[in-house]
C-alpha cells in the first residue's frame, strides 16, 4: 500500500500553509515516531552539520534532540512555494540541563513527493542564549493554540 500524507503537491497557497501547520504541530508532540511518519522512508536530512537518511535515523536524531532541547516548543512560517517545495523559517524555544534557556531561528527546504510525504529536508538554525523572562512560547506542551501569534506577529528580528 502506498503512503500518502495529504495534501499533496502542486501544492497552492492554502496547501501549503496546512503542510506547514501539520508540521509544526508534529514537531510541538516531541514524537520522533510521529514526526518522521510524514518523511519518505529513504528521506535525506541535513540539519545544521548533521547529514543522514532514513526515517530510523530522523527517529534516533529527534531523540536524541528532544532529550537535550527541554521544554521545547516551536512556531513555523510558511515563505515560499512552488510545485512540490516549500520553504519555512522558524523560532523555537527550549533550555538545556543546566536551566539555560535558548531561541532558535531558523530556514527550511523541504522537498516533497507526489504523495505528500517529505523526501528532503535541509534545515540552517542559529541558537541565541535568553534569559527565561524573554521566552514568548509559554503555551502547554503540544501544538501551539490557534490564537498564539505567529512570527510575523511577536516580531522576528526585533529582539529584546
Amino acid at each position: 500500500m502506498t503512503e500518502t500524507r495529504p495534501p499533496v503537491p502542486p501544492f497552492d497557497r492554502e496547501a501549503a500553509l496546512k503542510k506547514v501547520r501539520a508540521a509544526e504541530d508534529a514537531w510541538n508532540s516531541r514524537d520522533p515516531v510521529r514526526v518522521a511518519g510524514a518523511y519518505t522512508k529513504d528521506s535525506a536530512w541535513r540539519n545544521r552539520c548533521e547529514f543522514f537518511t532514513g526515517r530510523a535515523a530522523i527517529v534516533e536524531f529527534l531523540a536524541r534532540k528532544w532529550a537535550r532541547e527541554l521544554d521545547y516548543r516551536l512556531i513555523k512560517s510558511l515563505w515560499a512555494f512552488h510545485e512540490n517545495r516549500i520553504a519555512v523559517r522558524f523560532q523555537y524555544e527550549y533550555h538545556d540541563d543546566s536551566g539555560t534557556w535558548f531561541r532558535a531561528y531558523g530556514n527550511e527546504q523541504w522537498e516533497f513527493d507526489a504523495n505528500g510525504l517529505m523526501r528532503r529536508r535541509e534545515a540552517s538554525i542559529n541558537d541565541k542564549p535568553i534569559r527565561e523572562a524573554e521566552r514568548r512560547f509559554r503555551w502547554p506542551a503540544g501544538p501551539r493554540p490557534a490564537d498564539h501569534p505567529g512570527i510575523e506577529d511577536i516580531g522576528f528580528g526585533s529582539e529584546p
